[in-house]
């Protein structure tokens, strides 16, 4: 049954556009904690490992101190979000329960089905493109951000932050500064540039980072873009060797499911121990910049012939 005021004591949110999943759910969440008044009523649950069981005394357990009880479980993996279904069977008007999943459930879901018949609801975040993209950035800053940014709102939002904190330090945001802080501008670029670095540099890699760099970018911005494809590749490489699956990695991970997947055939054919050099020689090179050793431009060839 529904809770006291018309709010859904179980809220079902999942879709294509992850980003929108998880932002929906922490706003939710943030908003259910406002009448908290200790950290017995919060109860954010990994999905890694979850089952209907664990779930359901989750669900079942009674609150201490508080009103009721918040209970958030994180990153579902959409093929395994049915079997969390039993859970659902009987939600106490104590418990609040918002279930983030990383990708769409048709109506046919088990787990859809569960949601509704204990009185809450599910809500689908389409993957924005096209014109309702544009408005969705357009709402946050405007036009120029549309125009330059790749499309994907998980990069959007990221430049979207930069802005603001660029903003907040007292800076006056132009045209013209937004048009430099906006690394998404030259994100294809930037892909180009990491698609070809391992297992060795391709001769493409030296083009693109010359391009990028006589484009605007600083050569220290294109290694720490390196940098972190680098960091990436190296943590997926440790989640392999864990047994972590592919799908696993989409549904735990920050990044996008694309850029997962990218990193994730990468580090088949790179070991730990390249990935943890090249990070080192990238590192070595920005202090060689910045205390006058070496020319950024000319260092930064020199950096891709290290890698």
């Amino acid at each position: 049954m529904p809770k006291a005021g018309g709010a859904a004591p179980v809220v079902l949110l999942h879709g294509e556009e992850r980003f929108l999943v998880e932002q929906k759910a922490r706003a939710l969440v943030e908003e259910w904690r406002r009448e908290l008044v200790s950290d017995f009523g919060f109860d954010p649950i990994d999905s890694a490992g979850l089952t209907a069981g664990r779930l359901q005394d989750a669900v079942l357990q009674a609150p201490f101190l508080d009103p009721y009880r918040v209970v958030w479980v994180k990153g579902v993996v959409a093929a395994k979000a049915d079997s969390l279904a039993p859970a659902l069977e009987s939600v106490p008007v104590t418990t609040r329960l918002v279930m983030a999943v990383a990708g769409r459930l048709g109506p046919g879901s088990k787990l859809v089905k569960a949601v509704t018949a204990a009185g809450g609801r599910a809500e689908e975040s389409q993957r924005l493109k096209g014109r309702v993209l544009t408005d969705w950035v357009v709402r946050r800053v405007g036009v120029q951000v549309a125009r330059v940014t790749h499309p994907d709102v998980g990069i959007l939002e990221s430049e979207l932050q930069k802005l603001v904190a660029y903003r907040e330090s007292g800076a006056k945001l132009t045209p013209e500064v937004v048009a430099e802080l906006l690394a998404g501008a030259r994100e294809d670029e930037i892909f180009k540039l990491t698609d070809n670095l391992l297992p060795r540099p391709t001769a493409q890699a030296w083009t693109v980072a010359r391009n990028l760099y006589r484009s605007g970018i600083q050569p220290t911005s294109v290694a720490y873009r390196m940098a972190r494809h680098l960091a990436l590749v190296l943590e997926v490489r440790a989640r392999q060797e864990r047994g972590e699956s592919l799908s696993f990695m989409q549904a735990e991970m920050s990044e996008h499911a694309f850029v997962v997947q990218k990193a994730y055939d990468a580090a088949k054919e790179v070991d730990s121990n390249r990935l943890e050099a090249g990070l080192k020689a990238i590192r070595d090179y920005e202090w060689e910049v910045k205390s006058g050793q070496v020319d950024a431009e000319l260092g930064l060839d020199v950096l891709l012939t290290r890698l």
